[in-house]
């Protein structure tokens, strides 16, 4: 039986489940010279190059989105709590 490989991509997506070090983990979230998304350390997929100022942006946004739901909802609730008078005429 042959050794499954540990790292590759399927339909154009990586994986890699070899047991990642430190210095991969550090170096795979810091790559000055590539885009946006990079190849994850571990697992399936892609994630952010903290070293391209768009993923700042796109972590900047998900905040902003983050936190006025935060403060939207509870302002939400407080209007669902007061009585609704309804009329009906015949």
């Amino acid at each position: 039986m042959s050794d499954k490989p540990s790292s590759g991509e399927i339909l154009g997506v990586p994986y890699n489940f070899e047991r990642p070090s430190l210095s991969r983990m550090l170096s795979s979230y810091w790559e000055p010279g590539e885009g946006m998304l990079v190849k994850k350390p571990f697992g399936i997929g892609y994630t952010l190059n903290l070293a391209n100022w768009r993923s700042w942006v796109v972590i900047a946004v998900a905040g902003g989105l983050l936190w006025q739901e935060r403060n939207s909802g509870s302002e939400a609730a407080e209007d669902e709590d007061e009585a609704v008078e309804v009329i009906v005429e015949d």
